[in-house]
């Protein structure tokens, strides 16, 4: 009994990092898609940044 509920944990365990992790790359891709948008649509006043840092 011990090791079936051991193997249910992990699965628990490893769907939910799975999850948490697709939900990590969709938003890699959105902070990707905005810093894109900011480089391109930056001021043309040459060394001026559109980020603080």
């Amino acid at each position: 009994m011990v090791p079936l509920l051991l193997v249910l944990l992990l699965a628990l365990i490893l769907f939910g990092a799975g999850f948490a992790v697709k939900i990590l790359w969709w938003v890699a891709i959105a902070v990707l898609v905005l810093w894109i948008i900011g480089f391109v649509a930056r001021p043309k006043g040459g060394s001026v940044r559109w980020y603080r840092w």
